[in-house]
Parts: C-alpha cells; sequence; structure tokens
C-alpha cells in the first residue's frame, strides 16, 4: 500500500475517537464543546449540534477507513495507523477537555 493511504487510516482513528464523546454528550442531553461554539472548543453547544457533530465525524472516519485503500481488521499496519490515530486524539482530547471542564 501507498503510504498516504497509512495517513488516512490514521485520520479515520481521528474522526472516529472524535465522535464519541459529540455523540455521546448529544444524546445525553448536555451541552458540549464543539468548533462552532463561542469561542470555538472551549464554549459548550446544544446537545442536537454535538449529535449531527459526532455523526459528522462518525461518517468521515468511515469513509476513510473503508474509501481509501484495502482495509482490513487484524495485526497490520493498516489497523495500527489507525489506532495509533484513536489514541493519539483520544489522549489529546482527554487533556483538552480535561482542563476546559475542570476550569
Amino acid at each position: 500500500m501507498a503510504w498516504y493511504i497509512y495517513i488516512a487510516y490514521f485520520f479515520a482513528g481521528v474522526f472516529l475517537s472524535n465522535s464519541i464523546p459529540h455523540f455521546v454528550q448529544g444524546i445525553s442531553g448536555s451541552r458540549f464543546q464543539s468548533p462552532f461554539a463561542k469561542p470555538p472548543g472551549v464554549g459548550e453547544s446544544s446537545p442536537l449540534v454535538n449529535v449531527l457533530w459526532g455523526f459528522f465525524n462518525f461518517v468521515a472516519g468511515y469513509a476513510l477507513l473503508l474509501g481509501v485503500g484495502d482495509f482490513e481488521v487484524g495485526l497490520n499496519l493498516a489497523s495500527l495507523a489507525t489506532g495509533i490515530g484513536v489514541l493519539l486524539n483520544s489522549l489529546f482530547l482527554a487533556r483538552h477537555f480535561g482542563k476546559v471542564r475542570n476550569k
């Protein structure tokens, strides 16, 4: 596989991990930070906005995962690239939301 396909899988992991907090907070009826709030990423958006933002992230991650290259689940470089994207973005989100929500 070409190197740029692994970059796409990495970003698939980023999008997929970003979909979780927004979607879960939204369907729970809770306001949560989003890029559409003021200030972006710090202010809180409505549950509806978060459900839509979470769903968009899921679709983007899914499209990158299954629409680019020939992704196969298992012990391979494609899964590793996706997992690294999930892990690094999850660590970033934990730190960011931890700072914002625990003012």
